[in-house]
């Protein structure tokens, strides 16, 4: 870029007062001025011009990264999917899974009748009453409403106690 400083600047003027003259200097200082206004007003309207036109390319550019990061996602989304369906069909096809036949629950409940009688059976009840293991087992609410004196602590319908 030219360097002009103060000096120049002066020197440009009193050599443009020489060759032009003092009637005409403010007319072709207007028109310099008007001239250098235009220049920078389209040098400007220049660089915007192609500040948006990288601005767009980058647009343009990030676009294209986006809809290729998509299509990359909605694949991998796919592949697993397909993945997870094969592996259901397998557990589906697994014959651990299958259900059980008619047959198949006779012969469960049979066992777990055989094997309740056995658990029941293994300690005669006598024993089990003598040591105090509890047959049947209630809750503590259940209790104390078996066990309550017929008389004492029950409210009566109009809310006093008897």
């Amino acid at each position: 870029m030219i360097d002009l400083g103060l000096s120049k600047l002066a020197l440009i003027g009193v050599v443009a007062l020489v060759v032009v003259g003092p009637e005409r200097l403010p007319k072709v200082a207007r028109m310099a001025g008007t001239l250098f206004g235009r220049a920078q007003r389209y040098i400007n309207d220049v660089k915007s011009e192609v500040s948006r036109e990288i601005e767009l390319e980058e647009l343009r550019k990030m676009h294209k990264d986006v809809q290729e990061a998509a299509s990359d996602v909605e694949q991998s989304i796919s592949q697993n999917l397909s993945e997870l369906e094969g592996d259901v069909r397998e557990a589906l096809v697994n014959p651990l899974l299958e259900p059980a036949t008619p047959d198949q629950h006779a012969v469960k409940a049979k066992d777990f009748r055989r094997k309740k009688l056995a658990r029941n059976s293994a300690i005669p009840a006598w024993y089990k009453k003598q040591s105090g293991h509890r047959t049947r087992v209630i809750s503590g609410a259940a209790r104390v409403a078996k066990y309550r004196p017929a008389g004492a602590g029950r409210k009566s319908s109009t809310g006093s106690f008897h």
